[in-house]
């Protein structure tokens, strides 16, 4: 296995063996048996199938399309090369990310990321396993790795599922440091920059009249920046009392993973636009 992997594994067993520690990992508030299933399934597909096949089919067109750009990227500057994937992956999941709130069919691949009545790291890989499959980013990052950007992306990719990892924990990191007076400004850039536990957590929000929930907006995965950047952040340093979905008639753990190939039962027009 890869070094940048097993450090991203590692990193992600320590969140994991944090929230056993502190938060109860194995028994989140509301937590249902489908939750468990769903979270362990759609990780293991993404990991092992859809991720792999999406990486290798940006490789796949890359080469078919502009094999004389093959290794081109090796002689760029390290720091636009780090570029070039914060547009392609970062910037497209923002995205995608905000679409899949917006379209429909989109959102019910996107909804088993919100059901769960929590938030954790858990959750950080739960999505229909055609959500990542499809995902533009992950089809770019391959292209860039095609391109010559391996050496980049082996950085990218451990500071990317570091952030993405940290605000999705309920292990609050940031609450500590909003309390120190002095760190005042840096935490006033760095959540403008960076996804963080608060940020974060108001987009998983259940009701939307919290004043903190954010459910059309804080879209951002690794840079919370381009929230900001394209009018979506809300920033309050509070978090939801609630989490899950709101005033959507119930799925089942077949539909979560599966739609379109299996469908539990359609949502209304009203019901689902409440939501995307």
């Amino acid at each position: 296995m890869k070094p940048e992997l097993l450090i991203v594994l590692s990193i992600f067993g320590g969140f994991v063996l944090l929230e056993i520690t502190l938060t109860q990992f194995f028994n989140k508030p509301g937590q249902t048996r489908s939750d468990a299933l769903v979270e362990s399934i759609s990780t293991g597909v993404l990991m092992f199938v859809t991720q792999p096949l999406a990486v290798a089919g940006g490789m796949g067109i890359a080469a078919l399309v502009a094999p004389q750009w093959q290794d081109v990227l090796t002689h760029w500057p390290w720091l636009a090369v780090f570029g070039l994937f914060l547009i392609f992956d970062d910037m497209l999941q923002y995205w995608w990310h905000r679409l899949s709130h917006t379209l429909p069919w989109l959102y019910k691949l996107h909804r088993p990321h919100h059901n769960a009545a929590y938030l954790s790291i858990r959750v950080v890989y739960r999505n229909n396993i055609f959500y990542y499959l499809l995902m533009p980013g992950l089809w770019c990052s391959g292209a860039l790795l095609y391109f010559g950007g391996a050496h980049v992306y082996a950085v990218y990719l451990v500071i990317k599922m570091s952030v993405i990892f940290a605000a999705h924990s309920d292990v609050r990191w940031d609450r500590a440091l909003y309390r120190i007076h002095w760190l005042s400004p840096l935490m006033w850039l760095l959540e403008r920059t960076i996804s963080t536990p608060a940020t974060h957590s108001a987009h998983h929000g259940k009701h939307a009249a919290d004043g903190v929930t954010h459910y059309k907006g804080n879209y951002g995965n690794l840079l919370f920046f381009w929230d900001i950047l394209f009018g979506t952040a809300k920033i309050t340093r509070r978090y939801p009392q609630e989490f899950g979905v709101e005033d959507l008639p119930d799925t089942s753990t077949a539909e979560q993973l599966l739609w379109p190939l299996v469908r539990h039962r359609a949502a209304s027009p009203k019901q689902t636009e409440s939501v995307v």
